[in-house]
């Protein structure tokens, strides 16, 4: 299919008639003799569900639901390179051909009850063979793709997607060509072997025992490239990491993205990211009390009475109090507002010195309150970047 041109029309078509496979099965055998009719440019799309029981990847399991169940957890962690979600029972994960989807592609629909089924090892490699195999047999030059479903990022539902192919091109790039009003197109291109799959299942359904489609009208022009091509590159992917893995490496950044800063930059702080630093440290130290100087009158008669330089920059100005006799306690909450003020992306500058007595004429401190010291919030000027963490040989020591 040549970037310009589009097909005049497309037609799905069932092949039916195809045995229940078992390993070992003459898959290509079997096509040849249910769709003799296939011609040269049609796209023969097989459900891989076909290829995991003719290539043995079956596993015999128990019946019982619970048992059954937890040998699917087990296989599911053996076909996992790394768990990205994990919501109930459910898990998202990167299987071992770098495909994102539920549970691995273990699979128990389809089978017998006292199996599971595996995707094929090499699903590129499956449809090149069948391909070769149906041009021995029967001397049509067809395309082929294994699919399997999954769910979509943003999407509700799942669909059909291409994870083996041979002899199409699975990405259509319009790349550098001009649409109707003579936009150059930059960066769009189609997940050609997705849609064709998508397409095919529309004809083979879930239910009706119908697993193998053929796509005509097409006559794609093979490029060599295969499902595999369809697999983002963790460089690429601006959601690479888990869901497990962002929640680590968050815990792990917090205390790292918190440094003493007096630039800001010339934007509006988000009220509610000061809300939740400010609850953030209320539930690590109950004694800490905050007041958060909304008035702009007030707050610049007492900077101008504090004379400091570095808070006046700040956009926002938070009195740090104490409501007990501990002042090692209300630090210890100063600081988990400075370190949930980073983890916000807000930058914090703080000072200790300061009177009360000074403070108390523009503010209604409560009783029994102790001031500790001001915060000065704002956006910083630059995004901040976690520290090196420093070397643990250097400054613990271990008795």
């Amino acid at each position: 299919m040549r970037d310009h041109a589009a097909p005049e029309g497309l037609t799905v078509l069932p092949v039916r008639g195809l045995p229940d496979f078992r390993p070992g099965d003459d898959l290509a055998g079997a096509l040849a003799a249910a769709a003799p009719w296939l011609e040269d440019g049609d796209v023969v799309v097989v459900t891989s569900k076909v290829f995991s029981k003719v290539e043995g990847r079956l596993v015999p399991a128990p019946t019982d639901p619970e048992a059954r169940d937890a040998l699917r957890r087990e296989l599911v962690l053996a076909e996992t390179e790394r768990v990205l979600a994990r919501r109930g029972r459910t898990l998202i994960v990167q299987g071992k051909l770098g495909i994102v989807q539920a549970a691995a592609g273990v699979d128990g629909s389809n089978v017998r009850r006292d199996e599971l089924a595996l995707l094929p090892a090499d699903p590129d490699a499956s449809a090149a063979r069948l391909r070769a195999d149906l041009k021995r047999l029967i001397g049509v030059d067809v395309a082929v793709l294994v699919t399997d479903t999954l769910g979509r990022t943003w999407r509700v539902g799942q669909t059909d997607v291409a994870i083996g192919s041979s002899g199409l091109p699975v990405l259509h790039r319009y790349e550098g060509m001009h649409d109707a009003e003579g936009n150059e197109l930059l960066v769009t291109e189609v997940a050609l072997a997705d849609e064709l799959a998508a397409a095919a299942d529309l004809a083979k359904g879930k239910l009706g025992g119908l697993p193998v489609a053929v796509v005509r009208g097409l006559s794609p022009v093979d490029d060599g490239s295969t499902a595999r091509d369809l697999v983002r590159p963790v460089e690429e992917d601006l959601f690479w990491l888990g869901t497990e893995e962002a929640i680590a490496q968050g815990r792990r950044e917090a205390v790292l993205l918190r440094r003493d800063s007096d630039e800001f930059a010339d934007e509006q702080v988000d009220e509610s990211a000061v809300r939740r630093a400010a609850g953030a440290a209320l539930a690590t130290e109950p004694t800490i009390r905050f007041a958060w100087l909304r008035d702009r009158d007030r707050r610049a008669a007492l900077l101008d009475a504090l004379a400091d330089e570095r808070l006046r920059r700040a956009p926002e100005l938070v009195l740090a109090f104490s409501a007990g006799a501990d002042p090692l306690a209300a630090g210890a909450g100063v600081q988990s507002f400075r370190v949930a003020l980073a983890t916000e992306g807000l930058a914090s500058y703080w000072t200790a010195s300061i009177a009360t007595d000074l403070v108390r004429g523009f503010v209604d401190i409560p009783p029994g309150w102790q001031l500790r010291g001001a915060v000065g919030v704002g956006v910083p000027a630059e995004p901040p970047q976690p520290r090196s963490p420093g070397d643990p040989a250097t400054g613990l020591v271990e008795w």
